[in-house]
């Protein structure tokens, strides 16, 4: 070879090193490296044409760090509208149009026995009062505050009880709806006056300490309390953060959700769930294996679906229109549990105001009694599957102790399976665990308090 001949190219000057993908070229340049060649742009020879290859995992394997879904994720979507709007197709051609939304109003404002409910939410406000003049008599100094505190948890208790007694007694007076409505009411009251007894012990005992505590009338003090009672917290304190104006445009939007919404759930429940019902021969109690297995699986996308909408409706546009309503500035009321990759993290973000309550009144005060962290959470686990048992079983006037049963079998997923299943994985358990956890064992309580009473008509499900 003479010395003026150009030296033949090496395998290795072709084959360089590539970046990652860049995703910056045009849907030709090859490889995707865009503008970012090594070649002369006069040249005529282009590397790509010698070297396409390069060490890369597949954009499916776990190793590949892809994360973009996106059209994936639409045609999931896409698939569960055409398979669903099949099933309701399907539906009506078996059962003709069964949503009638007027019978609901109907039932609500003819039946003159569903006003018991009212009168008995009325009556609550009983233990508010009972708990302000208890407040007031320590800050005077005439109750000590170790017999105000034993007062003011004998009042919690008999609120508890309360209710209770009255739905026991009065059983074909407030129907099962009723029932629902007025032990959540007053769980949640008995919630907030329990934040509010401990807030207020909280501030007394700063008082003593020479701290800056403001000390209201009877009247402001009335007034305060009513404010947080029907603010959308679960937790007390003195100055609750405000919002400067009400918007009228929000109030309307979220009144339209909650219209809207209400429609499809009543619309869910007519035509979806009270066929499946009505071909029920039996309580779930009685069936045998199979037979339960195969009404638990049609029930599976509708009591899933009611849950998620029961969700939305509750936590974003009700709660939401109070807090505007009332000014209430902390809106933070739910996380992003859909992207929850443990049932823990779950726990934590579907309800933010009781997480902040149990955290508050519960955990830390547990902390303070030297008990451990993992113990602290699984008791107060245990008694929030005992208070969702209680509320369910109490309206529907029977015990299975199916959803606390359940919500101890997501307890030891979520130890046993949780250092297994992480990141999407993770996330597909908590989907399935909610697919298949207490919304399920909820509508399994319906479906057998619905056969014990199949008398009734088919659309009020009580």
């Amino acid at each position: 070879m003479s010395a003026g001949s150009p030296t033949p190219p090496s395998r290795d000057s072709f084959c360089v090193a590539r970046p990652e993908r860049g995703d910056q070229g045009s849907a030709w340049s090859g490889t995707g490296t865009g503008a970012d060649t090594d070649t002369d742009p006069d040249s005529d020879v282009d590397m790509d044409m010698f070297c396409c290859h390069r060490v890369q995992d597949s954009l499916l394997s776990s190793d590949s760090r892809f994360t973009d879904y996106r059209g994936i994720l639409n045609w999931i979507i896409i698939l569960l509208v055409l398979t669903h709007a099949h099933l309701f197709l399907e539906n009506f051609i078996q059962h003709g149009f069964l949503i009638d939304i007027w019978k609901v109003l109907e039932y609500v404002t003819k039946d003159s026995y569903n006003w018991s409910s009212v009168y008995l939410i009325l009556a609550s406000n009983m233990f508010p009062i009972i708990a302000l003049l208890l407040e007031r008599c320590q800050d005077k100094g005439r109750v000590s505050p170790g017999m105000g505190h034993c007062l003011h948890l004998l009042n919690l208790v008999l609120l508890m009880l309360f209710p209770s007694a009255v739905i026991l007694h009065h059983d074909k007076s407030i129907s099962a709806g009723g029932a629902l409505l007025i032990l959540c009411t007053y769980i949640t009251l008995g919630l907030k006056l329990y934040s509010y007894q401990d807030a207020k012990r909280w501030y007394r005992q700063e008082r003593g300490k020479k701290a800056k505590v403001v000390r209201l009338s009877l009247r402001g003090a009335c007034k305060d309390l009513y404010y947080f009672l029907l603010a959308p917290t679960l937790c007390y304190q003195w100055d609750f953060p405000r919002t400067s104006s009400i918007r009228i445009n929000f109030l309307l939007q979220r009144v339209l959700e909650m219209v809207m919404l209400t429609q499809l759930m009543v619309g869910i429940v007519q035509q979806w769930i009270g066929p499946i019902f009505q071909r029920s021969a039996s309580p779930f109690s009685n069936m045998d294996v199979t037979t339960r297995i195969e009404h638990m699986v049609e029930l599976v996308a509708p009591s899933h679906f009611l849950w998620l909408i029961l969700f939305f409706l509750f936590s974003h546009s009700w709660l939401n229109f109070s807090g505007e309503l009332l000014c209430f500035g902390d809106r933070h009321f739910y996380g992003d549990w859909w992207n929850a990759e443990t049932l823990r993290s779950f726990w934590r973000k579907w309800s933010v105001p009781f997480h902040k309550w149990t955290y508050r009144h519960l955990y830390r005060p547990l902390m303070k009694k030297k008990v451990a962290p993992q113990q602290a959470e699984v008791l107060i686990f245990l008694l929030s599957a005992a208070v969702f048992e209680y509320v369910f079983a109490m309206s529907l006037r029977t015990c299975r102790f199916w959803i606390f049963s359940i919500m101890i079998l997501e307890l030891l997923v979520a130890v046993f399976l949780g250092h297994y299943f992480t990141g999407n994985y993770g996330n597909g358990l908590v989907w399935l665990c909610l697919l298949l956890g207490p919304p399920l064992a909820v509508m399994c309580y319906f479906h057998d308090y619905y056969m014990s009473h199949h008398g009734q008509p088919p659309w009020t499900l009580y």
